[in-house]
């Protein structure tokens, strides 16, 4: 019999500076006296999102990054060298926070990380598995530049591990670090694009043991002619992203073709499922999905909180809406992400009790 592989437990992360209203101050500022300064201020009010938070320090005088003696200061766009350095730092760091959150990971067989917002060798995998005391035998695999699917490629990967390895214990780790590429930008589609981004980690434990999420079928889709609509290109001055205005349309237009969506949900009725954990990319997004999959008013309030609470935390976004559905136990869920390619990228689940 194949092994049935479950997420026991899920551990989430956000550091502790708030920088939302702050950033939007900054952008009001770049924008002022432009045309396009009211369409900011009135996307920035329908964005869904109340916080977000950076691992970026306050700054001198206590104010946020863009203020005087913060990392962006004045404008200042520091190079990508001095960005990865504080990534190398960061990252591992909040990754920890939320693995602590986590039961025994002294018995972890595997550890999957999965990370799109830095680069360092010896790698973050290498760097928490020394630091939480993990086994030199651990098994590791690092995941990156993927974008905000990368969440269903670690879930997957840990699935695929535990199907073939029934006593299998894997770590799962998403840790994202968006707000150390601020560009200085005068126009509105990247600043409404930075407009969405924070920081955050999630943990996870996928095992065949114990009671969980049960880590079903993925599937995966990718739209045709799209793969302008989201990039994400490693810059002078930190990563460039290019997310287009049209990324929600044209998701709605592909979840709402009949194959598209009999691969999401197994071939049932979309209203009969009862978790819908879908990546919270942003208000339109969201919206996007509910209309194109003729989803209940409600059916998407987990993703709409974590938008709210902590903004787009890429890969970990999902994570933190799993995180969501661990407490409420659907019978049958869908997890649902989108990254570059144009992709949509998930995977099936239902709590089960051993």
């Amino acid at each position: 019999m194949v092994a049935q592989p479950r997420i026991n437990a899920i551990g989430t992360a956000v550091p502790s500076h708030d920088i939302h209203e702050a950033f939007i101050g900054w952008a009001r500022a770049r924008l002022d006296g432009s045309r396009e300064s009211a369409l900011f201020e009135r996307m920035a009010h329908r964005a869904g999102i109340v916080h977000r938070w950076s691992v970026l320090p306050k700054a001198s005088e206590g104010g946020s990054p863009v203020d005087d003696g913060g990392f962006y200061e004045n404008g200042l766009m520091p190079p990508t060298s001095q960005r990865m350095a504080f990534y190398a730092e960061a990252a591992p760091a909040l990754a920890i926070r939320a693995i602590e959150q986590l039961p025994d990971v002294g018995s972890i067989t595997h550890l999957v990380v999965a990370s799109c917002t830095g680069f360092v060798a010896p790698g973050i995998d290498q760097i928490i598995a020394a630091q939480i005391g993990l086994s030199p035998s651990v098994e590791r695999t690092l995941i990156g530049f993927m974008g905000c699917y990368a969440a269903v490629t670690a879930l997957k990967t840990a699935r695929h591990i535990v199907r073939s390895e029934p006593d299998a214990r894997v770590l799962v780790v998403t840790v994202e670090l968006s707000t150390l590429h601020l560009q200085a930008d005068l126009t509105i589609e990247p600043l409404l694009a930075m407009l969405q981004f924070g920081d955050g980690a999630a943990a996870a434990i996928v095992s065949a043991k114990d009671s969980g999420l049960l880590l079903g079928d993925p599937f995966a889709a990718t739209i045709k002619d799209s793969s302008g609509l989201i990039s994400w290109a490693i810059g002078d001055t930190g990563f460039v992203m290019q997310l287009s205005g049209a990324v929600p349309a044209r998701l709605g237009e592909a979840l709402a073709d009949p194959d598209t969506r009999r691969a999401l949900t197994g071939g049932v009725d979309a209203k009969t499922i009862d978790g819908w954990a879908v990546h919270a990319g942003g208000r339109s997004i969201l919206d996007a999905v509910q209309s194109a999959l003729d989803l209940s008013p409600n059916a998407l309030d987990a993703s709409r909180q974590v938008l709210e609470d902590f903004g787009n935390m890429s890969s970990s976004t999902l994570m933190f809406v799993l995180g969501k559905m661990m407490e409420r136990r659907p019978v049958a869920g869908v997890a649902l992400a989108f990254g570059p390619g144009l992709a949509a990228e998930g995977l099936r689940f239902g709590w089960t009790e051993t």
